[in-house]
């Protein structure tokens, strides 16, 4: 694969992206610690469109700029910043757990420039036994000195099951680097002083962000086994937003891998009605 280019955020920072392909732009936006990489499994099965990608600051190949930075809310003004650079008025947003707080962001605050978004995993409550979860490894490296290790390891993530080993391999290197030290992980470690701030800081009441998304196409897929978006938020959801499309992912935990047949089916038929 080609490497990434990069643009220039307002403070100067080069932040990696990328930009493919013609038609309806579709921006998607990973995970609290993950990359652009993360949507690898979901290409083959996207209609055809432009697909635009970003790994946040501090991420993969965007610069690191310290912790105080590594905010949803900086991280929305990057992703504008990447859409100005491109020339994008508007685009419909995937965002997977914390890139969907960032479409929630958006949503409410730039409500113009968003043709939809689509939820991966992530609501407007967050169950605290998920960020526990991910408090305990974030800004960490693996154990371990190989990939092979390392997805074994992950090959026992609670929640998950026929998930061939293969696939647990394709993440291991995805979310480590191998270095002679041992695995490394592919962002900045004071992401977790970033996170660790957020995580011990009074609660925050995102329902008026999700409720300012009145109008707005939305979608939400979630993993039936969840530990981060419980049944209760998601039914309250649905009650507020009828129309909202919702897909389960059976045999997945946070957070699905995009390429299942329901979460296929749910983002193919939202973005064909954007179409």
């Amino acid at each position: 694969m080609t490497q990434p280019l990069h643009f220039p955020a307002a403070d100067g920072a080069r932040l990696a992206y990328r930009d493919e392909g013609a038609g309806l732009p579709l921006l998607c936006l990973p995970g609290l610690t993950r990359t652009m990489a993360d949507f690898d499994y979901l290409i083959p099965h996207l209609p055809p469109l432009r697909l635009i990608r970003m790994d946040y600051r501090g991420r993969g190949a965007s610069d690191w700029t310290g912790a105080a930075t590594y905010t949803v809310a900086q991280e929305a003004q990057d992703a504008l910043a990447l859409l100005d650079h491109l020339g994008v008025a508007r685009a419909a947003i995937l965002g997977t757990s914390r890139g969907g707080l960032i479409g929630m962001v958006l949503g409410a605050t730039a409500r113009d420039r968003l043709s939809g978004l689509i939820l991966n995993d992530v609501g407007p409550e967050i169950a605290r036994d998920g960020l526990t979860r991910i408090f305990d490894y974030v800004g960490r490296n693996p154990a371990g000195k190989t990939h092979e290790g390392f997805a074994e390891l992950l090959s026992r993530t609670p929640g998950f099951s026929g998930v061939p080993m293969s696939r647990w391999l394709d993440e291991a290197r995805k979310h480590a680097v191998e270095t002679p030290q041992g695995l490394r992980i592919p962002y900045d470690p004071a992401l977790r002083e970033a996170f660790l701030a957020a995580f011990e800081g009074p609660p925050v009441d995102l329902w008026p962000l999700f409720d300012a998304l009145a109008g707005l196409p939305l979608a939400l897929i979630r993993g039936a086994n969840s530990d981060l978006l419980a049944p209760e938020t998601v039914a309250q959801m649905r009650a507020r937003r009828p129309d909202m499309a919702f897909a389960e992912v059976p045999d997945r935990a946070h957070i699905p891998f995009l390429d299942e047949p329901p979460a296929v089916d749910l983002i193919r038929r939202f973005l064909a009605g954007l179409g």
